[in-house]
């Protein structure tokens, strides 16, 4: 049953046009992700579906009694009442909800919140968005709309929104750029581009499939269009007159091919990896220690940095990981231990809170003032063309940056912190009010950033795409550090308190294996030796496998081609599909043997 339709929606900011023609539905109980590059208009477009902002033209039709519940990117308190107050104020149908306040202040503890009855005021940005997140999932409504509702959660209060999302009743519309929790909790994605909305059934990982599809299409009809049209000039270069019907046709097909809206190559935040020269000493901490109001944020941290150390800094929200990252930088000073940096380290700072110059400054002059030229693996490249890969066009680089929306003033903060060409990144909750192609280039560009990677994040699949170790804040103040991403941190996580568990309940101490290890004479069998390593034979097919599966995978895509173009000949058909078969079945022996092979190494580790 559809709740609401879209019918050709127009919408004009200023001089720009954000929408022209956007004409959508949505069912009862659907679930939808909406996506898109910063500054293409999707909170314009939540803000018009909750009613708070009219379209220019078009019709917004809702099914009769539809309850709708709206969690805006900066949410607004009332600063005379408590953060309670507000809350219990917010949540609508207290007539299904007797103990509103009860229920409020149980949530808002939830999200971290420990003194709901201070003023607004005293919240931070992160905190007043967690407070209003409490009062949305509190309110009764058919039709769930969320701006951004995983900024500033940590990662066990995402999984707990992730599985209460799961188990909501209603319809849901939410932006985020989490691709793990696009994937769990939505059944349809729309995008918005130029100034469109394309919809694809499924979750985020379905629906780069069937872009990418939808992208080929539209780029192979362009491209036939683009030849026809360079057939239609040579004509009328010619001195085509419209003599007659045909001509006439001729002539304004010429028109219709030359004034079309063009489809191009979808543009990327697209960089080189650009850093400063590192010496030998990088960034060394020794014994670091530090806590506020009597809490010990963390104590008794030892690390050196490698040069090519990529760090992920997990915990709570208000453990410390913030306090850390500006410890390192010399911003704060420990109460114990000391922080040493070597003379050559240049730190590049992407932090929670923009840095931007006044409102009043252009785009293009605030780029010019960090460099007006950078060197890249290609040369030499401007700050007009470094402005247009991270999507600021000729129009973008002369607004003011008071006009830019607040994705599109992060994606501007980040391209300064990268043109300062920093050798030690620090990335203060990157993930935070960019979209998901911005951290898609973010993240190919830290694979080839030549310098350390220090990152604090909530955001799983940027953790697991980027880092190769984490630290982890714990109860008792220490740094907890597990190898790979956020999944192999879980696991560990998981075997840990699985382990501590196991040995309460059943597994004997250590003197009793000793008693175990002295009776020989028992009659009990030996124990058999556990393996240390893989064996020289299983290690040179560990180190070639891989090679041989791309080879294979090659191999069986060529036959694939090499068919379509012999669709017409059996016998040349039959013989390439035998050996697209024996192909096909020894790449997958060769998969099933490398999974073999990979677990075996895991259980080594």
């Amino acid at each position: 049953m559809n709740i609401l339709t879209l019918e050709d929606i127009r919408k004009t900011l200023g001089a720009k046009t954000v929408f022209s023609s956007v004409t959508l539905g949505m069912e009862d109980q659907e679930r939808v992700g909406l996506i898109g590059i910063n500054g293409t208009g999707k909170t314009t477009l939540l803000s018009i579906i909750a009613g708070l902002t009219e379209p220019d033209g078009g019709k917004l039709t809702m099914r009769k009694g539809l309850r709708v519940c709206y969690l805006p990117q900066n949410p607004v308190f009332d600063p005379g009442i408590s953060v309670l107050e507000n809350v219990s104020a917010f949540i609508h149908g207290k007539e299904e909800h007797w103990n509103t306040d009860g229920e409020a202040l149980a949530m808002l503890q939830r999200f971290g919140i420990d003194d709901p009855a201070c003023s607004p005021r005293l919240l931070s940005g992160g905190q007043r968005k967690r407070a209003a997140l409490a009062a949305s999932i509190l309110t009764p409504c058919d039709l769930l709309i969320l701006d951004e509702p995983t900024n500033h959660l940590d990662h066990d209060m995402i999984e707990w929104l992730q599985n209460w999302l799961e188990h909501f009743k209603g319809a849901l519309l939410l932006v985020t750029h989490d691709r793990y929790f696009l994937d769990e909790v939505t059944e349809t994605i729309w995008e918005i581009d130029r100034k469109n909305v394309y919809r694809y059934e499924g979750n985020y990982e379905i629906y780069l499939t069937r872009k990418q599809e939808r992208l080929n299409f539209a780029l192979a009809a362009e491209r036939k269009m683009a030849a026809l049209y360079k057939q239609d000039l040579a004509w009328m270069m010619r001195g085509a007159r419209a003599r007659s019907t045909k001509q006439k046709a001729h002539i304004q097909r010429f028109e219709a091919l030359r004034d079309r809206d063009q489809i191009i190559e979808e543009r990327n935040v697209a960089i080189s990896s650009l850093s400063t020269r590192m010496g030998n000493k990088t960034l060394e901490l020794y014994d670091i220690s530090k806590a506020f109001d009597g809490k010990t944020l963390f104590r008794d941290f030892t690390y050196t940095f490698l040069k090519t150390d990529r760090v992920g800094l997990i915990g709570p929200n208000g453990c410390g990981k913030s306090t850390l990252l500006k410890i390192m930088m010399g911003e704060l000073t420990p109460d114990t231990g000391h922080v040493e940096v070597g003379q050559t380290i240049q730190f590049g700072y992407f932090g929670q809170e923009n840095r931007l110059p006044s409102n009043d400054a252009r785009v293009i002059d605030t780029v010019k003032d960090v460099a007006e030229y950078i060197r890249t693996k290609e040369g030499l490249v401007s700050a007009s063309s470094m402005c247009e890969r991270f999507l600021f066009d000729a129009e973008a680089q002369y607004a003011p940056v008071g006009k830019l929306s607040g994705g599109e003033k992060r994606r501007l903060y980040l391209l300064l912190v990268l043109m300062a060409s920093p050798n030690v990144l620090i990335l203060d909750e990157p993930t935070n009010d960019l979209d998901i192609q911005t951290l898609q280039i973010l993240e190919d560009y830290l694979d080839s950033f030549a310098g350390t990677v220090i990152t604090v994040s909530h955001d799983r699949y940027f953790l697991d795409r980027v880092v190769n170790r984490i630290f982890s804040f714990e109860a008792d103040g220490l740094l907890l550090q597990s190898e790979g991403g956020y999944e192999e941190y879980r696991e560990h996580k998981l075997s840990r308190s699985g382990k501590a568990s196991r040995q309460e309940i059943s597994q004997p101490s250590r003197t009793d294996h000793a008693e175990k290890a002295s009776h020989k004479s028992s009659g009990k069998p030996r124990q058999e030796s556990v393996k240390k390593r893989l064996s020289y034979l299983e290690q040179k097919e560990y180190d070639e496998i891989e090679g041989l599966i791309d080879a294979l995978t090659r191999r069986s895509e060529e036959l694939a081609a090499q068919m379509a173009e012999n669709a017409t000949s059996y016998t040349k058909l039959s013989e390439l599909s035998k050996e697209k078969d024996a192909v096909d079945a020894e790449l997958e022996t060769k998969i099933e043997r490398f999974i073999e092979l990979q677990e075996l190494v895991d259980s080594l580790k």
